[in-house]
């Protein structure tokens, strides 16, 4: 092959990665919206305000220190090393800039993290407070696992592998993203502690309706879109690239929209999340599973999703405001586990799974979010002041925090 054609292929990897990270960023819009639908009116500036924010915290601290911490990479050299067009000591940079590229694309799932947490603890924490945490978890706490999975750091799949004979199989991200986000976003919600008027006197729980159904669905169908980049794109490489990874999360999709459907009785909060469960716990296998195992995976999600909603609520008071926790760290979870069940040639899968190293790997992360999460917020608990009074709470975080609310205008004239 010659430097011409050596030049197009590179040129055209540079193109596809860019591709799918421009899909990934545009399901950050998705979280907004979901989160924008499903909070109270007087809450959905503040959905919008943090997703952005939080996407720009951690763009900074993933450039300068999270990448470097999973796959160490830094960026503090010349532009010719980073374009390639020059060697530095110590690394070499693909040509064209790919691994710019592959930054981009790699950011969009970490800044998933706190977009992820930011729907859970909604409707009551600072807006400050959760800033430094996402600076906390993107800089340092989620790279330790990516690292460990995908940037095949510390030992960790070299264990798993001699452990149990497969290393753990996480393709788009089960759990390195979603079940390491719900699980931190768990340790989140438990220590801020319920909404004001969530629950009775006598512990009976107050329906708090979402505030804007087409928003929570427009929410929904922007993460279902940009979810095949997140998954198909995650073989960074035109050569890699498998279209059974999009025929997977297709019918994990609509395998989690029909059993949230059926599950939860036709509520458009559950039908709407129950396509995103299906696609959370696809991720992890959807370069192995058969299609008819993929559907299996997301009906099983959807379930998953509707019952420990309604359980979080409704008996173990778990204020979880968008269920991130069901949604993303227990179908994150499942997905992962799922690699190890149908992904095997048994199940009609492609193999080089086993159930032991997706087991073992999916409670590992599950485990070390949950840590995370506890520690990290109880420890700003401990040092600051993490949830806003009563009196702000009441009002709204648009007004306390951002002095304006999602219509103005209407509310000058309504004397609101």
């Amino acid at each position: 092959m010659d430097s011409t054609q050596t030049g197009a292929s590179m040129g055209a990897d540079v193109l596809f990665i860019l591709m799918g990270a421009i899909l990934v960023f545009a399901m950050h819009g998705g979280f907004a919206f979901l989160e924008a639908g499903t909070v109270r009116y007087k809450n959905q500036v503040n959905a919008l305000v943090k997703i952005i924010v939080d996407f720009a915290v951690s763009t900074i601290t993933y450039f300068f220190i999270g990448y470097s911490v999973a796959y160490g990479v830094n960026f503090l050299t010349g532009a010719q090393v980073l374009t390639g067009a020059a060697e530095a000591e110590g690394y070499k940079f693909a040509a064209s800039g790919y691994d710019l590229v592959k930054f981009f694309f790699l950011l969009t799932f970490a800044a998933a993290i706190p977009a992820i947490i930011s729907g859970g603890i909604a409707e009551r924490m600072k807006f400050w407070p959760q800033v430094l945490a996402s600076a906390i978890i993107v800089g340092l706490a989620y790279p330790l696992f990516e690292g460990m999975v995908w940037g095949t750091r510390f030992g960790f799949q070299d264990w798993i592998q001699a452990s149990f004979g497969y290393r753990f199989n996480d393709f788009a991200g089960s759990v390195v993203v979603h079940a390491v986000g719900g699980w931190i976003g768990l340790g989140a919600v438990i220590t801020l502690g319920v909404r004001k008027g969530r629950y009775t006197a006598a512990g009976k729980p107050v329906g708090i309706a979402p505030s804007n159904i087409p928003y929570l669905a427009l929410g929904s169908w922007m993460l279902c879109v940009g979810w095949f980049g997140f998954n198909v794109m995650s073989a960074q490489t035109l050569a890699s690239v498998n279209g059974l990874v999009a025929l997977n999360s297709l019918m994990a999709m609509v395998g989690g929209i029909i059993a949230a459907l059926i599950a939860g009785k036709n509520d458009p909060g559950f039908v709407h999340n129950g396509a995103l469960a299906g696609l959370v716990a696809v991720c992890a296998g959807s370069n192995v599973f058969h299609p008819i195992g993929a559907l299996a995976t997301g009906a099983v999600a959807g379930v998953i999703f509707v019952l420990v909603f309604q359980l979080c609520h409704n008996r173990w008071k778990i204020d979880d405001v968008l269920g991130v926790w069901p949604l993303h760290g227990l179908c994150g979870l499942w997905g992962g586990i799922a690699c190890g069940i149908f992904g095997t040639t048994a199940m009609g899968g492609i193999g080089g799974v086993g159930f032991l190293s997706q087991l073992v790997g999916s409670l590992a992360g599950a485990g070390f979010a949950g840590i995370v999460g506890f520690a990290l917020y109880g420890a700003l608990k401990a040092v600051m002041v993490i949830r806003l009074d009563e009196e702000d709470e009441f009002n709204g975080a648009d007004l306390a925090i951002h002095s304006i609310s999602a219509n103005p205008e209407a509310d000058i004239k309504g004397g609101r």
